[in-house]
């Protein structure tokens, strides 16, 4: 935003200057040239940010938050502010060591402005969503041209992966925001602002402007560990080493065996060449950036948790999954690749045009293969780093979400101006694509309705939106109308995301019936009455929304003993669990002594099962425990 006022100053500047210099009829032409630019620009800007306003806010805090990490996420935020500690992350009552701080601030601060809501704690990631779109459209700018920064804005905020980011209360919006910040930064450090100049500089000269840039990766940092940092500088890093090399013809380099093609591909990472490259991108600043922003909190942390939290963060969250899956999170090499084809979804479908008009564009050294270059770079370093990792996560390759945008940005610029001719090949697959996977919704959603949610069925009707954008899309690109194509696509991408995360999931959302549950677990009475336990199974939106911590027991006779005592603070208790697992405490139970209480448990073959002693039996001690076989 800084950056776009800033442009729109110096254009301010400029004209006021050729007024003064110019004779009055070409100034008059001048004037009138950048009149029309800023308007465009403004108009541009008006567009970007109503399209993701609405993709990320409509209806945000309808749906209760999804189990599990946005109960956990939001519910220790609202935990640290009932404690008033601003530094250590618990959940129930408990050390919550999976992330660092910055997303808990967030919701906290959003909490004491809005209250503690599911709109308040997703209120942070669809602002930060909006303002990485912002980010987007000015990179885009910046690399290619105005019209490519609104193509690659656009089709960030309407992306399926990226819209989860941005409407979901979890650390990946403010990871995403900050590391676009800081490539943003970089960019704006050695590109200029007039696109027929050439480049400046590979690295940014000035002191203050690297600083920025590594305060902001110290942002990421404090929002979700060390990959905040590691990776923005591994994808300005890669476009580096490879931009720095000499483009000296050898003749290991020109030949075409396959070993000429290994040590081409190798020649990045030369030893020498490689050191001299990072030391040009200031490693010290960096480290003391980075620390100056994320480090009191770390250490405060650690001396308040004796360790606890540091240990858990980053030999279990970190080293561990990089070393080993975790959760059942695994996959092959294949799985970011597919990952982001589904996730980028509609827009991956220019993907494979996109590729080789990038490589063609290389080839030439044309004016938009920096460009190129550089999005290849922010989607290569993701992919491979973390497809090196054991545990997989499609979220975990969002924050190359924008190179990608930026990428099929260009490509739809070049293509709806004329400069590529897309052959009836990609055309027809391209918008195939969404035919496909719109038929596809259409037949499949019903066919699952009817077994998971029968209510539901007419969702299916969400199809119509990619089969007749698909539809629409391919007439015009067949007649040549390559332009109202794209549009097409857009608005059809456009009104699906609001579609899926603002209406089809509040109405999925209606069968949890989350607050059915809280009314069977106080029954009217207030939260301070109850004191809530459970018994084998625990989810996070039973903790968030219950607005207490919930004592999970695993062993039956020692849950059905504690039912049976009252708190430390005389409240009677109150037992949640399944009704399998029902199954093991029912021996140790008295019979008749207990009001039960069930509900269908979503997407569970078994019920949610609610125990509530009858008062005249409850034990103050729990000493009397008479074991009784149903």
């Amino acid at each position: 935003m800084f950056t776009y006022l800033k442009q729109i100053l110096l254009l301010i500047w400029k004209w006021f200057y050729n007024v003064q210099k110019m004779d009055g009829s070409y100034c008059s032409e001048v004037v009138e040239t950048q009149r029309i630019a800023m308007n465009r620009s403004a108009r541009d800007f008006l567009i970007v940010l109503t399209i993701a306003t609405s993709c990320f806010f409509i209806n945000l805090g309808g749906p209760h938050l999804w189990d599990r990490d946005e109960p956990r996420n939001a519910g220790c935020a609202a935990e640290m502010l009932a404690a008033n500690d601003w530094v250590v992350p618990t959940f129930n009552a408990e050390l919550r060591d999976h992330k660092p701080v910055l997303t808990y601030w967030f919701m906290m601060v959003s909490y004491l402005a809005f209250g503690v809501t599911e709109f308040a704690a997703r209120f942070p990631s669809a602002l930060l969503g909006v303002g990485t779109t912002m980010l987007t459209f000015f990179l885009g700018r910046r690399l290619f041209s105005p019209s490519a920064g609104l193509w690659s804005a656009i089709a960030l905020s309407t992306t399926m992966m990226f819209g989860v980011a941005s409407r979901a209360a979890t650390p990946d919006a403010p990871l995403i925001f900050f590391s676009t910040l800081a490539i943003a930064i970089y960019v704006w450090g050695t590109t200029s602002a007039i696109r027929d100049e050439e480049q400046r500089e590979l690295f940014p000269s000035k002191w203050s402007i690297v600083a920025a840039m590594y305060l902001a990766m110290g942002l990421a940092v404090l929002a979700k560990g060390p990959v905040g940092v590691i990776l923005p500088t591994a994808v300005i890093g890669m476009f580096l080493l490879i931009k720095r090399l000499q483009n000296t013809k050898t003749e290991s380099a020109s030949s075409s065996g396959f070993i000429s093609r290994i040590q081409a591909i190798s020649r990045p990472f030369a030893p020498i060449h490689f050191l001299k490259t990072c030391w040009s991108m200031r490693p010290v600043t960096a480290v003391l950036c980075v620390l100056a922003v994320a480090l009191p909190w770390y250490v405060l942390v650690h001396l308040k948790t004796d360790g606890e939290w540091t240990y858990g963060f980053f030999v279990k969250h970190n080293v561990g999954r990089a070393m080993d899956s975790m959760d059942g999170h695994r996959g092959n090499v294949l799985f970011y690749p597919i990952a982001l084809i589904v996730g980028f979804f509609p827009w991956s479908t220019f993907w494979i045009p996109t590729l080789l008009d990038g490589i063609r564009q290389l080839k030439a050294k044309s004016k938009w293969g920096d460009g190129y270059l550089f999005a290849f770079c922010w989607i290569g370093v993701y992919l491979c780093l973390f497809s090196i990792a054991k545990t997989k996560l499609p979220s975990y390759i969002t924050p190359c979400y924008p190179g990608m945008a930026l990428a099929v940005g260009v490509f739809l610029d070049r293509w709806s101006q004329g400069d590529i001719a897309l052959s009836k090949t990609w055309r027809r697959l391209a918008f195939g694509s969404l035919i496909v996977v719109g038929a596809g919704v259409l037949t499949a959603i019903p066919i699952a309705a009817k077994l998971l949610v029968p209510d539901e069925a007419f969702l299916g009707l969400l199809g119509f939106i990619p089969v007749t954008g698909g539809i629409v899309a391919l007439l015009a690109a067949e007649k040549g109308k390559s332009r109202r194509a794209i549009l097409t696509t857009a608005v059809s991408a456009i009104l699906m995301s609001p579609a899926i995360f603002a209406f089809a999931a509040a109405e999925i959302d209606d069968h949890r019936q989350i607050d059915r549950l809280v009314e069977m677990m106080y029954r009217g009475e207030e939260i301070d009455a109850v004191d809530l336990i459970s018994f084998s199974s625990t989810e996070a939106s039973w903790i968030f929304y219950a607005r207490q911590p919930i004592e999970r027991f695993m062993d039956p006779e020692e849950a059905s003993v504690e039912l049976m005592k009252r708190s430390p603070l005389g409240q009677p208790r109150v037992l949640v669990t399944t009704e399998k697992r029902m199954k093991k405490l029912e021996p140790f139970l008295l019979e008749n002594t207990f009001t039960i209480q069930q509900m269908p448990y979503f997407l569970e073959e078994t019920d949610i099962v609610v125990l509530r002693p009858n008062s005249e039996i409850v034990q103050t001690t729990g000493e009397e425990h008479v074991r009784a076989v149903r």
